[in-house]
């Protein structure tokens, strides 16, 4: 960028932070005016308890004034922070990378919120309704406000028809280079056709650009818990869906440009490894020299918590390994670190496996914390005495189940551990958003964690805590998935079984006659891990789900075999034309994106609601949208490439014409389909 641009742009970013500090300052002043009319309302309402009806009636009249006065500050304030919002994005966008795929149902939002208040000021924060249309003769999206505003209006006693209050907005809409024209239906729905040419612009510079970069967002930093397998214990197919989910999500995050720290809170501390470690000096005398195989080791364990009990000598003892290793007695702790050691390395071969990264904080992290959280806890008088138990409620006490916090002899539980975890997460790592990943079972255990942790302030108005639960896998059987010993999978195994099974359909194609041995190693894996990630997400995480191996390996329909062979056959167009994509950029020069045909222009409006989906996707945590949109890409690209021609031959099979502009709708569609494989955690190969 020359100097003078340059120089502009930061007279522009220095302006906007300007306004920025004045729009705060102003908020400041309305917040004030908020504190003050609160504080009146309630010297108000107190007076009416004790003075005559004449005088009540007058207090009344005041009452409802001020918070007539209250909402519309509120109003007001909501409106000066989304313009901080805006200002900061317009901000950032002013001084990087304009070739951003923008949210359109935001943009929507903003405009038609401008219209509604511009034509019914009387409504402080009105309603704005934007979704997709379902059928394209009624635009690509509608505005439905009008009839949630025509109740409002009803209340205030003010009666329109919906074609008027339809018509009202329509003509305070001021034009935008979004939409194309407005269309107002019989129910009053304002139906909104997009611009082509915005398409035409938007996706060209997405190809020049030559990457999809991430939509401008407030940056937050982020903890995410996920996976959590347990120390001395084999992961198995319970662990896939935490492990997968909230991988995911994780890279979504971290593409959307949050500070994202990645944590496996594993089970490595407590009553149970008294019992291993003393089961293992009967049974495995060398373990502080050397700790056993991980398979042997949860065969001890199994054998240990049996010996817990049935022999109460050996619980005595058992109890007594715990005490030494809390006090981390030298040969305690070392026998324990071997043991985590063995399990660690177990751990990351399987997250190597399937590209997996995680930072471990295991519970024995957080044993001085909680400590020192129950001394906070209790001298700030939130902990309980409850038959020998110290129990804290949350918000309102008394209803659902109080925390145990610590256990009648002393010891702590998991709940005290994850709450010196939020403590620890929000104080040191200075977090704004917790996010918790782990099966739908454990969802009132957390909204305790939460409730407690805002009662006691660890977690503020500023904070975000999130619990992103989810089914269990079932087999075919619908039943929950075993081996038919009826022992848990583990997932060891289960990735092994997914190599073998994408290896025998790649050699029922003959793959394995055309492709190198490492491009089949390539392909092997890509479908298989693929198979098992996707088979995981593209189904709502709420639900139970059955897992089938010849489903996920079926090349039709919503697999991970269907998408990863249409983008490899995407990306052969391209190849088979002999562009490079050099000469695809040079052609830019004269040539832009087509959206003429109707297929195009499909295909075309499906890819711009990318950062639409991402930001969906920020709200919910619910990652089979994501899923959802590649399959629509790749069914949209079907029917475009079906017919619209990029490159035609003559019967002897000689390209004759190749059109430039379709190859870079092509190219668009490759380069949105690989972001969003890549947040999905697919790797995509060149043959398959």
């Amino acid at each position: 960028m020359s100097t003078p641009n340059l120089e502009k742009f930061e007279i522009r970013a220095q302006a906007a932070e300007d306004d920025i500090e004045l729009l705060k300052k102003e908020i400041a002043h309305f917040n004030e005016l908020l504190q003050l009319n609160a504080t009146n309302t309630d010297k108000l309402s107190d007076h009416l308890e004790v003075l005559n009806v004449n005088v009540c009636e007058n207090f009344s009249d005041e009452i409802e004034k001020l918070q007539q006065e209250n909402a519309k500050l509120k109003h007001r304030v909501n409106i000066l922070l989304r313009t901080i919002e805006s200002q900061r994005g317009n901000n950032s966008a002013s001084t990087s990378n304009m070739n951003v795929l923008i949210s359109i149902s935001e943009e929507l939002n903003n405009i038609f919120e401008k219209a509604i208040n511009s034509a019914f000021p009387e409504i402080p924060d009105p309603p704005i309704v934007i979704t997709p249309a379902g059928n394209p003769k009624f635009g690509d999206y509608q505005c439905n406000s009008v009839m949630p505003l025509r109740k409002i209006l009803e209340e205030q006693g003010k009666k329109l028809s919906p074609q008027e209050i339809a018509n009202e907005i329509v003509t305070k809409y001021t034009s935008s280079s979004l939409i194309e024209k407005l269309e107002i239906a019989k129910a009053g729905f304002i139906n909104i056709f997009l611009k082509r040419e915005f398409g035409v612009k938007t996706l060209t510079n997405l190809v020049k650009s030559g990457k999809v970069l991430p939509p401008n967002c407030r940056k937050k930093k982020i903890v995410i818990d996920f996976s959590s397998p347990n120390i001395a214990k084999e992961m198995h197919v319970g662990h896939l869906r935490s492990t997968i989910i909230g991988d995911s999500i994780a890279r979504l995050l971290e593409y959307l440009g949050h500070n994202v720290l990645r944590i496996n809170h594993i089970g490595d501390w407590g009553t149970q490894f008294g019992m291993l470690i003393a089961h293992l000096q009967d049974k495995f005398p060398d373990y502080l020299k050397v700790s056993p195989p991980i398979s042997d080791l949860q065969s001890f364990y199994k054998e240990s918590k049996k010996r817990f009990d049935e022999e109460q000598e050996f619980k005595i003892r058992a109890y007594n390994c715990v005490v030494k290793l809390q006090a981390f007695d030298p040969d305690i702790i070392k026998g324990w670190q071997l043991i985590c050691d063995v399990s660690r390395k177990e751990f990351q071969n399987l997250y190597s496996r399937l590209d997996i990264r995680l930072i471990e904080r295991g519970e024995s992290f957080y044993q001085k914390r909680m400590e020192t959280l129950v001394k906070e806890l209790d001298g700030r008088g939130f902990l309980e005495e409850d038959e020998g138990r110290k129990i804290m409620w949350g918000e309102n006490p008394g209803n659902g189940i109080p925390l145990t916090i610590v256990k009648s002899d002393g010891g702590f539980t998991y709940d005290t551990s994850d709450m010196a975890a939020v403590k620890q997460r929000v104080e040191e790592e200075r977090a704004d958003w917790l996010i918790y990943v782990t099966d739908a079972g454990q969802s009132v255990h957390f909204q305790t964690i939460e409730s407690c942790a805002k009662k006691c302030s660890l977690l503020t108005s500023r904070h975000r805590m999130s619990h992103v639960g989810f089914g269990v896998v079932l087999g075919e059987d619908k039943k929950k998935f075993k081996t038919r010993s009826g022992e848990t999978v583990k997932l060891s195994d289960l990735l092994d079984e997914g190599l073998n099974r994408a290896l025998q359909k790649l050699k029922e194609k003959e793959r394995d006659k055309i492709l190198t041995s490492d491009e089949l190693k390539k392909a092997q894996e890509s479908i298989a891990y693929g198979c098992i990630k996707y088979a995981d997400l593209c189904h709502n995480r709420n639900l139970e789900y059955v897992f089938s191996f010849d489903k996920m390996l079926e090349d039709k329909g919503n697999t991970a075999v269907y998408l990863l062979y249409a983008l490899t056959r995407i990306r052969s167009i391209a190849r088979t034309a002999n562009v490079t994509r050099e000469q695809l950029l040079n052609s830019m020069e004269t040539e832009s994106i087509t959206l003429n045909h109707e297929k195009e222009w499909k295909l075309g409006k499906i890819l711009l609601r990318f950062t639409d989906i991402l930001f969906k996707i920020t709200n919910d945590l619910c990652l089979h949208s994501l899923c959802e949109y590649c399959y629509e890409i790749a069914c949209a690209f079907t029917e475009f490439y079906d017919k619209c021609y990029c490159v035609e031959k003559n019967k002897a099979g000689e390209i004759v014409k190749i059109n430039m502009g379709r190859l870079m709708l092509a190219e668009a569609t490759a380069m949105i389909l690989e972001q969003c494989f890549a947040l999905l955690g697919l790797k995509p190969v060149e043959k398959m």
